[in-house]
């Protein structure tokens, strides 16, 4: 059973940092290709980046140069880093396992966290 678990959503000022985490079980993300999304209230969910299983990066530009995403191996965890967050960053982010790489691009699997909120605010 593939379970998704993220935190570290935060309420930050404009122009501040945030690195969220993905704790994942039930699939290895060494071996996969890996997505963190986000949805806004009253929005569809996006892809914010996206890694595959030889960690080839995907970073379509609504956040393009503002976020990196990454794997810890040993703990089986998918990492997003972001800086310089707007207030339109503000949303739920949601992390997902094992979906598609087809040129360069991530697509999303069946499988999903719960989401954690980022709240970007002054």
């Amino acid at each position: 059973q593939v379970q998704l678990v993220e935190s570290g959503g935060a309420l930050v000022r404009p122009g501040g940092s945030l690195t969220l985490s993905c704790a994942v079980s039930g699939i290895a993300v060494k071996n996969n290709p890996m997505g963190w999304y986000r949805q806004a209230p009253g929005k569809s969910r996006e892809l914010v980046a996206g890694i595959s299983s030889a960690d080839l990066l995907n970073y379509p530009d609504i956040m393009k140069g503002r976020v990196t995403i990454s794997k810890d191996r040993a703990k089986n965890t998918v990492i997003l880093q972001m800086k310089d967050l707007k207030p339109e960053d503000t949303a739920t982010y949601y992390c997902n396992a094992g979906g598609s790489w087809i040129s360069g691009h991530y697509g999303a699997s069946q499988y999903w966290g719960q989401g954690t909120q980022v709240t970007v605010s002054s």
